[in-house]
């Protein structure tokens, strides 16, 4: 490696003559708009906003949209009978239905009855539960159909303290409409962080109405790779996004993103009910990465010298293969040792004469 190539290994390439800090503080907000309607036999017309369809709502780096859900409505406390679904409780007789019995993936407390329809049907045990008991209906497409176009307002503050540099995401502007106007574009907008959840499954590499039907994960990675030597203007930074509920396969069993949660309601009377939910929808995870530099010089001391050690070494090795090893290093011996050969037997001349003289 030449003395020149070898520098701008170290010096431009690696950046050696840099002081970095790899710890980011890193805090992200977000907010989610949009409004969608329903029309369930269910629940009826519904409108939903942020605060129905963003679970947990206060806006954090780990954020889930409902996209689709089943509802088992007006449930209240009582006795009925188990889901057939559930193995362990099917029943012959009252004897398979032991009383406080808990079944793991059932849905109550076992009463000691065994409801059938008649002596030769296979019945369920009584429960005591909330009933009915869920809905075991399967999803055929999304119920927030125009979920794609909600927008997702990602704030993010960033600082690496060893430099005392700090910076956001957001443009400094005292244009209060910027943000109600723009959306991000890598080009146009990088500073603009408001994206459409239909462009983020997209550059993920997915349709949205390939996932809003039984859910999925999204991983958005922020990026800030900040060379301060360059100034504040040129740290920016750089949004990958990365569907992470898939593996090899894209028909993985564990593909998809779904949980239960219930709204409980008295009615007029006071009686205690809850409508039961299983929704799924897209969970939003926002993780920040990124590392610092700015010349020091100690590192660029660092860094000169073992590049001359480095050249060193290289000069050594490269003399050992060619004096040993290479088909032709009897001739390279004799070319690198003709100038000591001469000067010696310059030398030798000269002490001869000298002792003519004498």
């Amino acid at each position: 490696m030449s003395r020149d190539v070898c520098k701008r290994w170290v010096f431009i390439s690696k950046k050696g003559y840099q002081e970095t800090d790899e710890v980011i503080q890193s805090s992200v907000v977000t907010k989610l708009k949009g409004v969608s309607v329903t029309n369930t036999t269910e629940s009826g017309l519904l409108v939903w906003g942020p605060e129905d369809y963003v679970i947990p709502p206060q806006g954090e780096a780990v954020l889930f949209i409902i996209t689709n859900f089943i509802e088992t409505p007006n449930q209240r406390l009582g006795y009925c009978a188990e889901s057939p679904s559930v193995l362990k409780g099917n029943c012959q007789n009252d004897e398979d239905c032991e009383e406080g019995r808990m079944v793991v993936a059932g849905h109550g407390i076992m009463s000691g009855r065994c409801l059938r329809e008649n002596e030769n049907a296979t019945g369920s045990c009584e429960i005591l539960s909330w009933c009915p008991v869920e809905k075991k209906s399967k999803t055929h497409g999304s119920v927030l159909t125009n979920a794609e176009n909600f927008t997702i307002y990602i704030k993010n503050f960033i600082q690496f303290a060893k430099f005392a540099f700090s910076k956001s995401n957001v443009l400094e502007t005292s244009d209060k409409s910027y943000l109600k106007k723009c959306r991000y574009d890598q080009k146009l907008h990088p500073y603009c962080p408001i994206f459409r959840l239909g462009d983020i499954t997209r550059q993920a590499g997915y349709n949205f109405q390939d996932m809003n039907t039984f859910g999925g994960s999204i991983g958005i990675m922020i990026e800030w790779d900040c060379d301060l030597d360059k100034g504040y203007a040129n740290c920016h930074p750089r949004y990958h996004f990365t569907r992470m509920d898939v593996g090899v396969s894209n028909h993985s069993i564990a593909s998809g993103y779904n949980f239960r949660h219930t709204r409980y309601f008295n009615n007029a009377a006071g009686e205690r009910y809850r409508s039961l939910f299983k929704v799924y929808g897209i969970r939003f995870t926002v993780m920040v990465h990124g590392k610092a530099g700015m010349f020091s010089i100690i590192p660029t001391a660092i860094s000169v010298a073992s590049g001359l050690a480095l050249m060193g070494a290289g000069a050594f090795v490269c003399d050992m293969i060619l004096l040993y090893l290479m088909k032709k290093r009897d001739s390279y011996r004799e070319r690198k040792f003709e100038g000591c050969r001469s000067k010696h037997k310059s030398t030798s001349k000269d002490v001869s004469e000298e002792d003519d003289r004498i």
